[in-house]
Formats: structure tokens, sequence, C-alpha cells
């Protein structure tokens, strides 16, 4: 299981890479293998307000149907487009090409909030 230092994670297996006030965020490694092969994303539309832990969406695979929270709040300003053809990506690279949307935050310090990389291990080891 892949758990990149540089990223904040949430309780529900969300990531988030902050880069000044946007934040990108996808399903973790851990949560796209407990899924299974992801057959269909449901994403929020560009100018969507999103409210930390919100649901915004959904990933479903051949499996079950799982909703995506929103790991901090701001505005939807990015969605990955290619998903809709290639739902794939989210097992293949969650943490590249498998992100899901990014969010225009007007308060950074929300990512303080969520897990560092070693907080995260250890909670999908509990």
């Amino acid at each position: 299981m892949q758990v990149p230092e540089d990223l904040r994670y949430s309780a529900e297996h969300e990531w988030a890479r902050a880069s000044g006030t946007r934040v990108r965020v996808g399903i973790t490694d851990y949560a796209q293998e407990a899924l299974g092969d992801v057959v269909f994303v449901d994403l929020p539309e560009v100018g969507t307000h999103v409210d930390a832990g919100g649901a915004v969406g959904e990933v479903e695979s051949a499996k079950s149907v799982s909703e995506i929270y929103a790991p901090v709040s701001g505005t939807v300003v990015a969605v990955n487009e290619e998903l809709a053809k290639a739902p794939e990506r989210l097992n293949e690279d969650p943490y590249g090409q498998g992100w899901l949307y990014e969010l225009e935050v007007a308060d950074p310090s929300g990512l303080d909030e969520l897990l560092d990389a070693d907080g995260y291990r250890r909670l999908v080891e509990s």
C-alpha cells in the first residue's frame, strides 16, 4: 500500500495535495484496492462549494458504490474529465492521473486538520 509522505489524508480515505490555495483531491491506494475495479466516477461540477467532510460524488466499482468526501472546504475549480472515459485510472494511478477534482480554498489551514502519512498508516492498520 502506497502512502506518499507529501500528502494529507482524511479518515474517509481521500488524499489532499496543496499548491498555494489550490488543493487537488483523490482517493488513496488503500481505498481503490478495497473498491476493486472502478467502472464509473461521479464528480462535482466546477463552481460547486463543498464543505469539509461533505459528500461530493461517488465511485462505482464492480463490488460497490462509495461516496467521495471533501477533505477540506472550498470551491471546485477543476475536475478530472479523463475519468469519464477511463475510470480505471483510479486503480492504476490513484496519486497521479487518477486524481478527482481541485478546490480553491479560502483557508489552507484546514489541511492541518487532516492526517499526515504516519497517521493515515496507523488508521488503516488498526
